[in-house]
């Protein structure tokens, strides 16, 4: 019994340590030769003007949030669509309550104006 999740004890380790080794080896190796013009910011060619440490409002952050939950709930609902035929009554019904889980969030958001642009 043991056997079986020593080898998942080994892939946890492996995945652990796969990237940790990579990016220690990418520091010891890499080349170090830092520059003002490696340094400077790089914008679409131009020359950068003023700070470049701007303050973005939270609200976009929400905005952003509420978009990639709303974009991960169709990769949920492709699925359902495409087997709608053969699930039955059982799958309407989940497939019902998951929308109303997210109408109630939507509808959150929407009741705390984090959907509006101001």
């Amino acid at each position: 019994m043991l056997n079986h999740y020593a080898f998942i004890g080994l892939f946890a380790l492996v995945a652990l340590l796969f990237p940790v080794a990579a990016l220690i080896v990418g520091a010891l190796l890499g080349p170090r030769r830092p520059s003002s013009a490696k340094l400077a910011h790089y914008e679409c060619g131009l020359v950068p003007k003023g700070e470049s440490w701007i303050q973005f409002k939270v609200q976009y952050y929400i905005y952003a949030l509420v978009f990639v939950v709303f974009d991960v709930e169709t990769v949920f609902l492709y699925p359902w669509a495409a087997a709608y035929h053969k699930l039955g009554l059982f799958a309407l019904a989940e497939a019902t309550l998951f929308l109303a889980i997210l109408a109630v969030g939507l509808a959150y958001a929407w009741a705390h104006g984090d959907l509006q642009w101001s």
